[in-house]
């Protein structure tokens, strides 16, 4: 694949030339991993566990923040290209992202839904007064993931979020663990294919 602008990035699961096109997993890393050492992309999360867990079905490309937070303009023209140049079905674009990358997954989900299919922001949060556009004119579901005793990022910033689905009747699932803390909570969600096959069938 050609290299894309506005992010240095880490892709696994470019299929063959030829082959047919799978379907794209967009991952948003956390604070920890932001910088110019590409070797951080494989710390946490899908890039990490690849192939397990039947993420070989999807094309998984994690770009990297150089410095915090997310610049939402620049995730959009990003995630638009690598639509455009991975060689995937752009009918299926997924996104996910662990606690900065939870919130810049909401932030770019609610700048331009119509690129996503489904979206899993993981111990994140955000603006619930953008959570209209995940719902009008089209319903986009949401799995959320947070659990009450991160000690990182509040899980009420999650809360806020799903309360304000629900207001909206959006389509809309919380895993709200007890017990985890912030990284054992992304580690439980992507450590198990759950996630993925729900993505596949939206």
């Amino acid at each position: 694949m050609n290299g894309l602008p506005h992010f240095q990035y880490d892709v696994v699961g470019l299929p063959a030339p030829g082959a047919e096109r799978k379907p794209l997993l967009l991952f948003l890393h956390g604070r920890g991993e932001c910088g110019t050492d590409l070797a951080l992309m494989r710390r946490h999360g899908p890039p990490r566990l690849f192939p397990a867990h039947g993420l070989d079905r999807f094309v998984v490309i994690a770009p990297q923040c150089s410095a915090p937070p997310w610049d939402e303009e620049r995730l959009e023209k990003f995630a638009r290209q690598a639509v455009d140049l991975a060689g995937v079905d752009g009918s299926r674009v997924f996104l996910t992202g662990i606690s900065m990358g939870g919130v810049g997954a909401w932030e770019l989900a609610t700048r331009c839904p119509g690129l996503f299919s489904a979206i899993a922001p993981i111990c994140g949060g955000g603006e619930p007064a953008r959570a209209p556009s995940l719902v009008d004119p089209a319903v986009k579901p949401v799995w959320l993931a947070h659990s009450r005793d991160d000690q990182v990022m509040a899980v009420n910033g999650s809360d806020a979020l799903f309360e304000r689905l629900r207001q909206l009747d959006g389509d809309v699932t919380y895993s709200r663990y007890r017990g985890l803390d912030h990284v054992a909570t992304w580690e439980r969600v992507y450590g198990s294919s759950m996630l993925y096959d729900w993505f596949l069938r939206q």
